[in-house]
């Protein structure tokens, strides 16, 4: 079967499919001609053309970051391109509202968290704080959500014991420190401890930040991801939703 060469797509930047692409990167070199010739080799090496590396910053003594334009030849097909998102319907905050009314009829109860060494809470701020973001309110303004907002580096241990002690439906939680990997170490440990004090499969467990996908979420064991672009009201209807399918739910 011929491929549709509407399907292929290629990086672009003065011309559609030219293949040029931006970098940035850094090396331990000095900001010299040889630092520069060193990251244009590299770049060569990966498989870039047409090299120009046109920004050199000193970062400290001995390291260099670097800014350059290449080509790169790589395409690749869009037809074939599939990614795993939240697929359940977003609703507006009025409509969230309505649907925990008429199909669970309860509030319910919400802990968001930035956990262990995180200290960034303007993504759980966006998610649960009354004024929201972007002209969507958060989950505190809703009527049927009882949002309680725990803050930052908040440990693993503290979060679930608040959870359980107020019989949590979800809890949220926030990960924009990435360096290392630590936002992976952070949300594994959290599920492991969920699962060993039987606390898993009581309440939904969701994850956010800006390196957090929902495939990464379900392969960590979460319920759902919210990455960047996420929005209270997607998290409010997938938490209203997903709880109203519960057997238990449906059985009370």
């Amino acid at each position: 079967m011929t491929k549709s060469k509407e399907n292929i797509i290629k990086p672009y930047g003065d011309t559609l499919n030219d293949g040029k692409m931006q970098l940035s990167f850094s090396l331990q070199v000095n900001p010299d001609e040889k630092g520069k010739e060193a990251a244009r080799l590299l770049l060569k090496k990966i498989g870039f053309d047409d090299i120009d590396i046109c920004g050199v910053r000193e970062l400290y003594e001995g390291f260099t970051h670097f800014i350059a334009y290449a080509s790169t030849s790589a395409s690749i097909d869009y037809s074939k391109v599939t990614v795993k998102t939240v697929e359940t319907e977003v609703m507006s905050m009025e409509d969230t509202d309505e649907y925990i009314q008429a199909h669970i009829g309860r509030p319910l109860t919400v802990f968001g968290a930035c956990i262990e060494s995180d200290a960034h809470t303007v993504g759980i701020d966006a998610i649960m704080n009354m004024k929201g973001f972007n002209h969507r309110y958060g989950l505190e303004r809703y009527k049927y959500f009882n949002a309680i907002n725990l803050g930052a580096q908040v440990s693993c241990e503290d979060l679930l014991k608040r959870a359980r002690e107020e019989k949590a439906d979800a809890i949220l939680v926030s990960q924009i420190v990435t360096q290392k990997n630590i936002h992976i170490k952070n949300l594994t440990r959290l599920i492991e401890l969920a699962e060993a004090e039987g606390l898993r499969n009581k309440m939904l467990f969701i994850c956010g930040g800006p390196r957090i996908s929902h495939e990464l979420a379900i392969e960590l064991g979460y319920d759902a991801g919210f990455g960047t672009g996420s929005y209270a009201t997607d998290v409010a209807s997938f938490i209203a939703i997903s709880i109203s399918n519960r057997p238990d739910e449906k059985d009370s």
